[in-house]
């Protein structure tokens, strides 16, 4: 049997408090909402890939409550400046994570440099 060649396109991630998991991710990390239903999810395109926040309850096959986003940033050491240090819980010399507002683990990656030959 041969695998299926898949090709990540996307995240859900589940929240009990819809509006304030959507200010987070439109305000602190300044991605614009791509789809909404009120009461029920909040989708954001980023590069051709896509984060939907959805409610606690809204579906009938919730999944695991762990998550972690990966997003690359141009300057961590900025980027951290503006979010604000008080809101990183760990960081690294090329990494830092914070906490979403239901808690899951949002890594911004230092964007690699391509050096010149």
């Amino acid at each position: 049997m041969q695998p299926v060649r898949a090709r990540f396109i996307g995240v859900e991630l589940y929240f009990d408090d819809l509006e304030r998991a959507k200010n987070f991710y439109q305000k602190t990390l300044g991605l614009a909402v791509s789809d909404e239903r009120t009461g029920h999810h909040a989708q954001f395109d980023s590069g051709g890939r896509f984060i939907c926040l959805e409610r606690k309850g809204a579906e009938s096959y919730p999944s695991k409550d762990k998550a972690v986003l990966f997003f690359e940033v141009p300057s961590l050491k900025s980027a951290m400046a503006a979010i604000g240090q008080e809101k990183i819980v760990h960081s690294e010399p090329t990494w830092a994570v914070l906490h979403d507002p239901e808690g899951h683990n949002v890594l911004l990656l230092q964007k690699k440099t391509v050096k010149a030959k």
